[in-house]
């Protein structure tokens, strides 16, 4: 870990951690940490707050969550450059599978727009970030916004679900192409899941003119999520006409995090802001 992350990790404040239902999912199989859904808080420096609040999705292929290099970690950098963080604990398999994960994503996003004004989140500058599954987590609720819940119980369910950015750092995007991740595809969909269902949960499939402006990040040597995963994305999205930015680095293993120890690939950060600066979200 580099110096500058350990300092900002000591300076990120503990974050208040939030339910996304006051009385527990709708869907909940129990009252285990597994059937656990909530958000963590962490709010830059007033002196440096610019307005704009991301929620993070940690990875772990829908099986676990990396909630501390592809979570606090992430919080921590995010407040250093002014922005909210709300790093997302979703519920996964194999107590829960789809739509679960997508319905605690959505909720998140709802949930921060509730509450906009009291941690200081401007319209419009709202986003998601995720990272291998959870950037497919992510690039679900971007794409999937419209999708209508049938557990909708309360009035921030009514809140517009979609995002107003995506980031998404070495995505899962395929659940239907040889270069999809099998372990993420068989966590959210099982084993056994239909065709139809791969393809309308694979996202390069699905883009249209209102997915949100999106940031990618890959690595031409994952071999566990391929860069064909972002590239086809990028395709997609540039032939529907969204704002779309890739950057797709040499070198580099799966799940690196902010890759604090890697001097080539811990651009991307700044590459992130240099994106959300040119887009006035920052």
């Amino acid at each position: 870990m580099t110096l500058l992350l350990t300092l900002l990790l000591m300076l990120t404040p503990n974050p208040e951690i939030i339910n996304l239902w006051d009385e527990g999912p709708p869907d909940s199989k129990g009252e285990e940490e597994a059937d656990q859904a909530y958000i963590m808080a962490y709010l830059p420096d007033e002196e440096i707050a610019t307005g704009a609040g991301i929620v993070v999705c940690p990875g772990g292929g829908y099986g676990h969550l990396a909630m501390g290099h592809e979570g606090e970690d992430v919080a921590a950098w995010l407040n250093s450059i002014g922005v909210a963080a709300f790093v997302l604990k979703y519920r996964h398999s194999p107590e829960y599978k789809h739509p679960t994960p997508l319905r605690d994503a959505q909720r998140a996003i709802r949930l921060v727009r509730a509450h906009a004004e009291d941690w200081g989140v401007e319209e419009g500058k709202l986003g998601i970030l995720g990272f291998s599954a959870g950037g497919h987590l992510a690039a679900s609720t971007g794409i999937h916004f419209d999708w209508k819940d049938k557990l909708a119980s309360d009035d921030i369910d009514k809140l517009s679900a979609r995002p107003d950015f995506m980031v998404l750092a070495y995505p899962v995007i395929s659940m239907s192409e040889d270069y999809m991740h099998r372990g993420s595809r068989n966590n959210l969909l099982g084993k056994e899941a239909s065709e139809e269902m791969a393809v309308r949960m694979s996202h390069e499939k699905q883009v249209t003119a209102k997915t949100p402006p999106t940031f990618l990040f890959h690595t031409t040597t994952d071999k566990a999520v391929p860069p064909e995963n972002s590239i086809y994305l990028y395709l997609a999205l540039r032939e529907a006409g969204v704002d779309v930015e890739m950057h797709i680095y040499e070198e580099g293993r799966h799940g690196v995090g902010l890759a604090p120890d890697n001097p080539a690939l811990n651009t991307w950060p700044k590459m992130v802001e240099n994106w959300l600066k040119a887009r006035e979200v920052i």
